[in-house]
């Protein structure tokens, strides 16, 4: 787009939001003596008049590839320094400390290099917040569990499928050996002598002894009867 001075007074006078605006003194490389200036800047660019609402400026400085410097001549200076070949450098001043201060930050920040730097600085930001929140929503998801779900159990209540389960927790099916190894552990044992068992099992044997003598007795006296003739 092409920029004349027609452009540029349109755009000065037009009702665009003004960045800043007020009374500077200035000064170029050539003359010494300041020159009191209303300034209104726009953008990048910096419109200096001679009175405040005039309609055409006296001048313009478009603020790209300069830097805002302070300086040590007068009270409350500073400089908008072109490092180009052939560059200029603008001298202001200003009546208090307050007001130079934001005049240099204004300008410094009015660039369109700055303002790409901004950008990309918002868009990294703008990023790392959508990752947080990304990461954050895949965590709620991870651990969250809908009540159709299964849930782990307790520590307490996991046991070893091949370690003995504790007493009442038996679940075998009713008819396995498991259900009937289970069945017999839960008869109470009565507790017996051993003189006990032993009388009682040595009557018993003393019995079946006593048969088997008396069948072998039987079939002696059998054989030893002699045979019949005819």
């Amino acid at each position: 787009m092409k920029i004349n001075e027609r452009n540029l007074c349109a755009f000065a006078s037009s009702a665009t939001p003004v960045d800043r605006e007020g009374w500077l003194d200035v000064r170029g490389e050539v003359g010494k003596s300041y020159q009191r200036r209303w300034f209104t800047l726009k953008g990048n660019l910096l419109f200096y008049f001679d009175k405040k609402g005039d309609k055409e400026p006296v001048g313009v400085i478009i603020l790209e590839g300069c830097t805002i410097e302070l300086t040590e001549e007068e009270s409350y200076s500073f400089k908008i320094v072109f490092h180009c070949e052939g560059g200029r450098t603008y001298y202001l001043c200003t009546n208090s400390q307050a007001s130079m201060e934001g005049w240099m930050k204004a300008l410094a920040c009015a660039s369109y290099d700055y303002m790409k730097l901004m950008v990309a600085e918002l868009q990294r930001q703008l990023e790392e917040a959508e990752a947080e929140e990304a990461a954050e929503a895949a965590g709620i998801v991870t651990v969250g569990t809908s009540e159709d779900e299964p849930k782990v159990p307790p520590r307490g209540q996991r046991h070893n499928p091949f370690n003995k389960q504790p007493e009442g927790d038996s679940k075998s099916v009713p008819g396995s050996r498991h259900h009937k190894e289970a069945v017999k552990s839960e008869l109470p044992r009565k507790k017996v002598p051993f003189r006990d068992i032993h009388k009682m099992y040595g009557r018993k044997i003393l019995v079946d002894r006593s048969e088997w003598r008396a069948r072998l007795k039987l079939r002696e006296e059998a054989h030893e009867k002699p045979l019949i003739q005819l």
